[in-house]
């Protein structure tokens, strides 16, 4: 059996924290054993959903069972009592902070809305129970209630899970404005309307957002108060399900957009205060309180919590037979500053007392616990301190992370449109940035994800038009700015999932182009759905130009997916400062991009492997609303170690050999 080095091994720089990365491999491996049964896995161990909760007896009858170590009494309320506190729906003390209500005589009814009474010393309120699966807010009073899910006949699965994905290409989506018309759209439109575009388009994973409940829509799903609901402000839970079937018959693999790195600070929804104590789920003081988000800190060092969590994980995985997380706002998880205004320039500050190790643990064994119900899933950190080891194998001293953003990438191409001139990019510093990335840890790479696009900041087509883009996408219209910001957007594109670390993203709508920014209704908008949908018809219309950048995503993500091309590592060839041409290879194709605003370049030479090439994507064709310059480009052969090309300005061309 092959030695696995550990990441201090394979980076020289690690070697000065060896000592601190073994000790926290010990620790990982202490919390484990803790939860494991005795000779069983970390998964026999983390079953909480199965206890806490509203569970139907074979009987028939119900128990609904709580931890709430502070509270003097709790009652169940609801419908079927006139919400009053009654001594037929007292919780009895449990042991060890745990409370139990068995309704034997008593039945509930499927769509019967309930909640908790809590009372703690010097007080009491309503409460949502912590492990609820079901929620549902009325239309008028906005208040969210607990819901009895007990439907007659229980979703019937058709499909096996995806395969495995070693280099995922992700469509990341958001259900709610998935739809064109302006309001909250579904699950059943999604999966009718939606899926079959994401099918077409060549990807093979989608990563749905905003799935777990949250009282504001405007937060993205970001502020989640209730873990274990799925929100049904898109439907119900067997909707989804079926949307999860259909993916998984289309090969389309699901990934959920996980948040466990805060709570929603509310009360009447989510944990805060859940039994009077402000530190039952988080962080006693400030360490309890997100400085920038005005959210709750999980305590990753409490057990009831850290079993709270990886009992998450499991339920979302076994009842909606997901394929794997993104984990959200991992750095402000693993730093007790939350990485906030760090630099994070040393690799001293990646295991100092800066560190918040109970994070890092609780990571660590959800990595594992995924694994082990599901070897073939895929798990994915947002992280942008770096951290060296968060998706390196646990064995080899690391997390235990599938896959970590490369979230500079999207950064850089930014800092390129904003603050310099065509004339000044720079196609090494171009190629630095794209592929700087550990070569221990694989990595997704995106031009742009739906953070870019956020109220405040643009999409990258926005900002290479601005407001061109409302007079002048026709395909008649003859416009400078826009002809550059169509071809500068496919260049993006092209040459970022041409160097990706080992998988891809596109946000939702920004394949075509998306136009403007995303803003979810709110106050400060008058309430509007204006820029909190997608508008598919830019692009289907046969009018636009959109269309015409739809079918260069499709095929540049159709050519990479052919050619299985992340499975190996892309090889510059050249980089060339004064004409500002970028080439370089991946397995047997060469991808030449010139960025050059103005110039064009007839039998350009460089170094390649001795062969024939022919073109297989030309930026520049009349399908992608290019200039057609090389329509009658034909096959083209080394010459002494060289190849030459035909490179138009702000163009770019992909070559297969044929030997």
């Amino acid at each position: 059996m092959r030695k696995i080095k550990k990441i201090y091994e394979t980076d020289s720089w690690l070697q000065p924290y060896k000592e601190a990365i073994e000790a926290r491999h010990k620790r990982i491996l202490a919390a484990r054993d803790k939860i494991s049964p005795k000779g069983g896995s970390l998964s026999d161990g983390v079953n909480n959903h199965l206890y806490y909760g509203l569970h139907k007896e074979k009987d028939g009858s119900w128990v609904i069972r709580e931890w709430a170590p502070n509270a003097t009494r709790i009652y169940l309320i609801g419908e079927f009592n006139n919400w009053k506190r009654t001594s037929a729906y007292e919780f009895k003390v449990a042991g060890e902070g745990n409370w139990e209500l068995r309704l034997d005589g008593m039945f509930l009814s499927h769509g019967e809305l309930y909640k908790l009474f809590i009372e703690w010393p010097g007080g009491g309120g309503e409460r949502i129970p912590a492990y609820c699966r079901r929620l549902v807010q009325d239309p008028h009073t906005k208040v969210f209630c607990a819901q009895v899910w007990d439907p007659s006949e229980p979703y019937s699965w058709k499909h096996d899970h995806a395969l495995r994905r070693p280099h995922p290409l992700i469509y990341e989506c958001h259900i709610g404005m998935s739809s064109e018309e302006p309001k909250v759209s579904t699950f059943n439109e999604f999966r009718q309307n939606v899926l079959p575009r994401v099918k077409k388009l060549g990807y093979d994973t989608i990563q749905i957002m905003a799935l777990q409940e949250h009282p504001y829509y405007g937060s993205f799903g970001y502020q989640v108060s209730n873990f274990f609901a799925l929100s049904s402000r898109f439907g119900t839970p067997d909707e989804f399900k079926e949307l999860v079937d259909t993916a998984h018959g289309m090969g389309i693999a699901v990934v959920m957009d996980i948040v466990h790195s805060h709570s929603v600070d509310n009360e009447a929804e989510g944990l805060g205060r859940f039994d009077g104590r402000d530190d039952l789920y988080f962080y006693q003081g400030p360490q309890g309180h997100h400085p920038a988000w005005g959210s709750r800190c999980f305590d990753y060092g409490k057990d009831e919590v850290v079993r709270f969590l990886l009992s998450n994980c499991k339920f979302w995985l076994e009842e909606y037979h997901l394929d794997g997380f993104r984990f959200d706002g991992v750095t402000s998880m693993i730093y007790w500053d939350h990485g906030l205004g760090k630099d994070f320039g040393d690799y001293s500050l990646y295991f100092d007392q800066g560190v918040d190790e109970n994070a890092v643990t609780y990571l660590a064994l959800a990595n594992m616990l995924v694994k082990e119900i599901r070897p073939s899933s895929v798990t994915i950190a947002e992280d942008v301190s770096g951290m060296a080891g968060l998706a390196a194998p646990f064995a080899a001293g690391g997390v235990g992370f599938d896959f970590r953003m490369a979230m500079g990438i999207a950064d850089h191409w930014i800092k390129w449109i904003k603050e310099k001139s065509d004339e000044q990019w720079s196609p090494g510093e171009m190629w630095y940035e794209l592929t700087n990335k550990r070569s221990d840890e694989k990595t997704i790479s995106y031009a742009e994800c739906h953070d870019q696009a956020l109220v405040g900041d643009k999409t990258i087509i926005f900002r290479l038009m601005d407001k061109e883009m409302y007079f002048s996408m026709n395909k008649e219209s003859k416009n400078p700015l826009v002809d550059r910001g169509i071809a500068l957007h496919k260049l993006i594109r092209l040459a970022t999932i041409g160097t990706a670390g080992d998988g891809y993203l596109n946000f939702m709508g920004n394949e075509f182009g998306h136009p403007e920014w995303i803003d979810f209704p709110r106050e400060g908008n008058g309430w509007s759905f204006q820029h909190a949908r997608r508008l598919w018809s830019l692009s289907d219309n046969g009018f636009l130009r959109y269309g015409c950048l739809q079918a260069f995503d499709k095929a540049m993500v159709h050519l990479v997916k052919r050619h299985g091309l992340l499975a190996f590592r892309p090889e510059l060839l050249r980089a060339d400062e004064e004409k500002k041409i970028l080439i370089f290879g991946r397995k047997n194709l060469i991808f030449a991009l010139n960025f050059n605003p103005v110039e064009s370049y007839v039998d350009y030479g460089f170094e390649a492997p001795a062969g024939k090439y022919v073109k297989v994507l030309d930026s520049d064709a009349a399908e992608f609303d290019g200039f057609s310059r090389m329509d009658n480009d034909g096959e083209h052969f080394t010459v002494d170690g060289q190849l030459r090309l035909y490179l138009p300005s702000r163009c770019a061309l992909v070559l297969i050999a044929k030997n």
